[in-house]
This record gives C-alpha cells, structure tokens and sequence, in this order.
C-alpha cells in the first residue's frame, strides 16, 4: 500500500480530485465524506488493502484528512 493508492481511492469514494491537490482538506467538514462514506471507506480499505478497521476504532478527528488516513494505514499494516 502507498500514498497514491490510498488518494486514488479517496478521489473515487469522495467524487473529488482535491484530495489529490490537498491532502490535508478535512473530509467531514468539506462534506466530502460522511457516516455512509465512512462505512464505505471501511470497506475499501479492507477490499483494497486486506486491513481491518473496525468502525469502533475509528475516530473522525484522526481520519478527517487523507495524510491522517495514510498514516492511520502505515500504522495498521
């Protein structure tokens, strides 16, 4: 897993490129993600990259940006 691919999939499950441009855009407060996109990163990430987030271990305010979300992964793999 590296960087890119993680914004690769962002770009597809936010609609938006400008995680590409800005990596540190906050997700929620942009609107770009929300409690369905969460559940649908979730599933991504466990399709795309064999990890497993349990939804009780995410917490928004370490998720909110797609650095925060690539780190979170480093972390797990």
């Amino acid at each position: 897993m590296d960087k890119q691919q993680v914004l690769e999939m962002l770009v597809e499950l936010c609609e938006d490129e400008i995680v590409l441009e800005n990596p540190d855009i906050d997700l929620f407060e942009e609107g770009l993600l929300d409690s369905f996109g969460t559940i649908n990163l979730l599933v991504e990430i466990e399709n795309r990259f064999n990890i497993s987030v349990p939804i009780t271990d995410f917490n928004r305010e370490e998720w909110n940006t797609p650095n925060r979300i690539v780190a979170e992964l480093a972390e797990r793999q």
